[in-house]
């Protein structure tokens, strides 16, 4: 599925969140969603889950206007992965598994859990409660919950925070596998940017709600005359800008 942004902006009040922005995600690419805290990059997660409703602009998905889909249609081939979203603590992996695989409409669905619980090695904890885990089984839980569902657009919002580099490696590794085998579109935001390196066939850098770059890694280093993207990253954060 193809994924685009018009004009997209929110504002609370006096604040613009985000403003103006425009972007494509064709399928089976993956867009890296840079920029510093408070930037606008969660919010513009927000509004493309439909969570949040845009001030102004349209969201479109292969082509057609998302405000004129079907939305529990729509949703049920999109998920959504994050360290700071918590699963219910209290329930165990498996049940945790089982209820969003069940609210997704997830067919044989105890297949699918056994599936995704070997692919991501969550056996040794399948059945402990979610609030019982390190950060880290729970980041790869909550990545198991993203993909339950098979979906087609995937969020993924620093889905490596907290993993040490041997179990940090593995997820990156398990997503190219993933999106290679499945041709999903992927939107990832990160502040890690080796991964956005490795993941990522374009990014945009934002500041301020704004867009005020895009491109590949490769040609926004040699664009800043930088030696990796972390140093041109942190050359667009710092500095004044003029919108691309």
């Amino acid at each position: 599925m193809k994924l685009e942004v018009k004009n997209l902006e929110k504002k609370f009040k006096d604040f613009t969140a985000v403003n103006n922005i425009n972007f494509l995600i064709n399928e089976g690419q993956t867009l890296g969603l840079l920029g510093p805290n408070g930037c606008g990059k969660t919010t513009t997660i927000g509004m493309l889950l439909g969570l949040i409703k845009p001030s102004n602009g349209q969201i479109f998905i292969d082509e057609k206007n998302f405000e004129n889909l079907n939305r529990e249609k729509v949703l049920s081939k999109i998920n959504f992965a994050s360290p700071y979203v918590e699963l219910p603590k209290k329930l165990t992996v498996r049940e945790n598994l089982e209820i969003y695989g069940r609210l997704y409409g997830v067919k044989d669905l105890k297949n699918r859990i056994f599936d995704i619980t070997d692919d991501l090695n969550l056996g040794s904890f399948i059945n402990k409660r979610t609030g019982e885990l390190s950060s880290g089984q729970k980041n790869r839980v909550s990545l198991a919950k993203s993909l339950i569902n098979k979906p087609k657009i995937l969020f993924l919002d620093e889905p490596t925070a907290s993993l040490d580099p041997d179990i940090g490696d593995f997820v990156r590794k398990y997503i190219e596998e993933y999106k290679s085998k499945n041709k999903i579109t992927i939107l990832l935001a990160s502040h890690n940017m080796k991964e956005v390196e490795r993941l990522c066939d374009q990014v945009i850098m934002m500041k301020e709600g704004k867009i005020v770059d895009r491109g590949t890694c490769q040609s926004l280093i040699e664009k800043h005359g930088r030696n990796n993207l972390e140093d041109t990253f942190l050359k667009i954060a710092r500095n004044k800008y003029e919108l691309e």
